[in-house]
C-alpha cells in the first residue's frame, strides 16, 4: 500500500481541479511561519486545526433560531455548519473547486456566534453602542458586533490560548467574508457564502414545519412550482441551479430566478416565524438575559476569566464581548441565575 504524501495531493490537484481553484501550494501563507505537514496540505491543515477548537465544539449548545424548543430534533449551530459545509463541498467537487479550502472555511465560518442566535448578536451589537454613547447602526453592515468579524478574531487571536490557529489567509478571508457586503477572493470563499444562506433558509423552513408554525402547504406556490414542494427537492434545485449557473459565468451564482425564488422563501421566514409571536416571545427572554450580563460584567470586568482581559488590550468592553460571544446558550443562563436568581437553602 503506497503512502499518499502533501505533495502528492498537491500534484493531484493539478490534474484534478479547475485551473479557478484555489491550489494548496499556491496559497498566501499564514501570518507566522510554520513546518511543512508531511501528509497534509495547507488548506487540510487548517480544515483539522478548526475541529479540534473549544469554539467548535461549543457550537452544539448554541442555538439556531428556536430557543425554547423541545426534542432533540431541532437545528443547533453545529448542525448548521456541518450542513452548510455539505453544501459547500458538493457545489465545489462539481465545478472541480477545492473541497478542503471549502470544508475549512465552513467549519469556521460561525465560531463567533453569539449564544442564542442571531438575537444575540443584535444584542451585543446594541448593548457596545450604548455602552459607547452612540445609536445603534441602522443596518447590520455597520452593527459594532458582526459574527463574521468575531469569529475572524476567534482563529486569529482568541482560540490556542491567545496564539489564535495561525490558518492561512484564504481560510481567514472567506470567514470574514461569508456574510454582509464584503465577497470572498477565493471561489470556494465564496461558494460558502451562498451555501450558508441555502442552508438556514430550508432547514429553518423544516425546523418551523417540526415547531408546528408552518406547514409545508403554507408555503409560497411560486416558490413551489420553482424549487419544489419539499426540502430534499429545494436544496437539490438550489444546489444544480448554483452549479450550472457558476459554470456558465466561471463565478459563484445561481440563476436571477432561483435566487430571487430562495429570497422569497428567506422573506417569508422572516414574516412567518423569526418575527412570529412564540419565537419573538423566547428572543425578547434572551436579549434581556444577555444585556443584563453584558452590564453586569462591564460593572465587574474582574469577574470576566483573565484570559479574556488579557486578550483585550485593556479595551474593558472587548473584553467583556468575547466572554459573553463565546458562551453557549445554557452556560449563559447559567451565569445569568448564579447573579441574578437567589439561591434558596432549607435548613434542616
Amino acid at each position: 500500500m503506497a503512502i499518499v504524501y502533501r505533495e502528492d495531493q498537491e500534484l493531484a490537484e493539478r490534474s484534478r481541479l479547475s485551473p479557478s481553484a484555489a491550489f494548496a501550494d499556491e496559497s498566501e501563507g499564514r501570518e507566522r511561519s510554520s513546518n511543512f505537514d508531511l501528509l497534509r496540505t495547507d488548506y487540510q491543515r487548517d480544515r483539522d486545526k478548526i475541529l479540534h477548537t473549544k469554539s467548535f465544539r461549543r457550537l452544539s449548545h448554541k442555538t439556531q433560531v428556536f430557543l425554547a424548543a423541545e426534542g432533540d430534533h431541532f437545528r443547533t449551530r453545529l448542525t448548521h455548519t456541518l450542513e452548510v459545509s455539505q453544501i459547500a463541498r458538493t457545489i465545489a467537487r462539481a465545478l472541480g473547486l477545492n473541497e478542503d479550502l471549502t470544508e475549512a472555511i465552513s467549519l469556521g465560518h460561525d465560531l463567533g456566534h453569539t449564544p442564542f442566535g442571531h438575537t444575540g448578536e443584535q444584542a451585543l451589537s446594541a448593548c457596545l453602542a450604548h455602552a459607547r454613547g452612540i445609536e445603534p447602526p441602522a443596518s447590520q453592515e455597520e452593527a459594532l458586533y458582526q459574527h463574521n468579524l468575531q469569529s475572524l478574531r476567534v482563529v486569529e487571536v482568541i482560540e490556542n490560548g491567545g496564539q489564535g490557529l495561525n490558518l492561512t489567509a484564504e481560510v481567514r478571508d472567506g470567514i470574514a467574508n461569508h456574510t454582509g457586503s464584503g465577497h470572498a477572493e477565493t471561489l470556494e470563499g465564496r461558494i460558502v457564502a451562498l451555501a450558508d444562506r441555502i442552508a438556514y433558509v430550508n432547514h429553518d423552513i423544516d425546523d418551523a414545519i417540526r415547531a408546528g408554525l408552518l406547514s409545508e402547504a403554507s408555503l409560497p406556490a411560486s416558490t413551489h412550482a420553482l424549487l419544489g414542494a419539499d426540502h430534499s427537492s429545494r436544496i437539490q434545485t438550489l444546489v444544480e441551479d448554483t452549479v450550472a449557473t457558476s459554470a456558465e459565468l466561471d463565478d459563484v451564482r445561481m440563476s436571477p430566478a432561483v435566487y430571487e425564488a430562495m429570497m422569497e422563501l428567506r422573506s417569508f421566514l422572516f414574516s412567518e416565524v423569526y418575527r412570529s409571536a412564540p419565537v419573538q416571545e423566547q428572543t425578547e427572554k434572551a436579549r434581556r438575559l444577555l444585556t443584563a450580563l453584558f452590564d453586569y460584567y462591564v460593572a465587574h470586568v474582574d469577574e470576566v476569566p483573565a484570559e479574556y482581559r488579557a486578550l483585550s488590550g485593556g479595551d474593558d468592553l472587548r473584553a467583556v464581548t468575547d466572554y459573553i460571544a463565546g458562551m453557549t446558550d445554557r452556560y449563559a443562563t447559567h451565569q445569568f441565575n448564579r447573579i441574578f436568581i437567589p439561591s434558596t437553602h432549607h435548613d434542616g
